[in-house]
């Protein structure tokens, strides 16, 4: 059995569409969304419809400001567009009609924190599943899917104009995975508490990490826990126990899956 995973997507179709070349099935982690370009700052949602200043200015706030600061200047470039529930919404359904059209074999794709999972029951199809909070036999494999994005405890969602990232509260994403059953291969879109998986070098702090996902490693000891998520140099792993931890999610840049075989 050979199976391709990829994570942060981030508008990469062309990459997306050949990355279940000879696989069994495909595991897409999240973030199909290019929502903010910080290589280019014309492109992505942000850039083309808000203007390049402002993604300039948000990739500014995300490495140096307060979340608060960050939140309320995007809430006030979003609200100098009129109607932009439904700019942004056509924006992303462009995307996703691109995204999920290019997966073409047997795929199972869980959101990440950049992407809209109230849209994606309308691109499920048979050979596309939408696994999330479950696990699913993939060719004899237990895997255990867990998307989104906890906040820290006690902290709740900011709204920053129509665009909110898809973020949990941390006892309801906590509950989500520790409802899991027994897991042969956990596949998340961040990665379980390990410090060395956590820190990005882009935001230069660290990100979002989960205890939980950290306890299920040490619960069933998988043969794997996969993630994206977190900006790293190419493919940064290490062990729990047994359970290899590889992050996944450099694939926008590399447009090469980790295969996983068995």
């Amino acid at each position: 059995m050979r199976v391709h995973v990829v994570s942060d997507v981030h508008g990469n179709v062309e990459a997306l569409a050949r990355a279940g070349d000879g696989a069994d099935a495909l595991l897409v982690l999240g973030d199909l969304i290019d929502y903010v370009d910080y290589g280019n700052p014309a492109a992505g949602i942000l850039g083309r419809v808000l203007g390049p200043e402002v993604s300039i200015r948000f990739a500014h706030l995300r490495t140096n400001g307060a979340r608060s600061e960050l939140v309320a200047y995007v809430k006030d470039a979003w609200s100098r567009i009129a109607d932009a529930d439904a700019v942004l919404e056509q924006a992303v359904r462009e995307q996703y009609d691109r995204l999920f059209a290019a997966m073409t074999v047997p795929t199972y794709a869980i959101p990440g924190n950049v992407d809209l999972p109230r849209l994606w029951p309308e691109y499920e199809r048979p050979g596309l599943h939408l696994p999330d909070g479950r696990v699913v036999t993939v060719g004899g494999l237990r895997i255990g899917f867990v998307g989104g994005v906890p906040l820290p405890p006690g902290q709740t969602v900011l709204s920053s104009g129509p665009w909110t990232p898809h973020l949990l509260p941390f006892e309801e994403y906590a509950a989500t995975v520790r409802a899991l059953d027994t897991v042969d291969v956990l596949c998340s879109h961040i990665p379980p508490s390990v410090a060395e998986l956590a820190y990005d070098v882009v935001s230069r702090r660290p990100e979002a990490a989960a205890p939980a996902l950290l306890d299920v490693v040490r619960r069933d000891r998988p043969r794997a826990a996969l993630f994206g998520h977190v900006h790293q140099p190419l493919a940064p792993r290490a062990r729990v126990g047994r359970t290899e931890c590889v992050n996944v999610g450099h694939f926008r840049r590399t447009g090469v899956p980790y295969v996983l075989r068995w």
